[in-house]
């Protein structure tokens, strides 16, 4: 009888000790670097600035993947490169993920979570996750030749 009243008295106290994940210097990197813990367990770095956090795709104040400021991880200018480094096409997407090559309008949809679209020959892909790396591609159907896709 004894021993089991120890035992409640031992789970009473421990649950009522408040459990306190974060401390007040890890709370302060998340604040500077515009990380959340959730963010932090996809990529961002909270070692670094909010600026250079929102450069890599990680907006700061949300619990989702990491993504541009406006909800969209694809908005931005876009470069599709060739593989001596010439300029294949510019490419810009708005909060809306409507998107211009070359400054023509072209239809874009959204696939297993990549942004796909195509410019005669030349399909372009976009991959939403922006921890995925070497994803954003594109490729010319006639000539078969294809590269990478850099964001400004």
């Amino acid at each position: 009888m004894r021993k089991s009243t120890a035992i409640l008295i031992y789970l009473a106290l421990l649950g009522s000790i408040p459990a306190h994940a974060m401390n007040a210097k890890y709370r302060q990197q998340l604040e500077k670097s515009g990380c959340t813990q959730v963010s932090e367990l996809q990529g961002c770095d909270i070692h670094k600035s909010k600026a250079e956090n929102a450069k890599e795709g990680y907006a700061s104040g949300t619990d989702s993947a990491p993504s541009a400021s406006n909800g969209s991880p694809y908005t931005g200018q876009w470069v599709a490169k060739a593989d001596p480094g010439a300029t294949v096409a510019t490419i810009r997407i708005d909060g809306k993920d409507q998107v211009w090559v070359n400054g023509k309008k072209v239809t874009a949809k959204k696939s297993d979570g990549a942004l796909i679209f195509r410019d005669g020959m030349v399909i372009y892909t976009i991959q939403g996750d922006r921890r995925i790396k070497g994803e954003d591609i594109w490729h010319d159907t006639d000539a078969g030749t294809k590269g990478p896709i850099h964001v400004e």
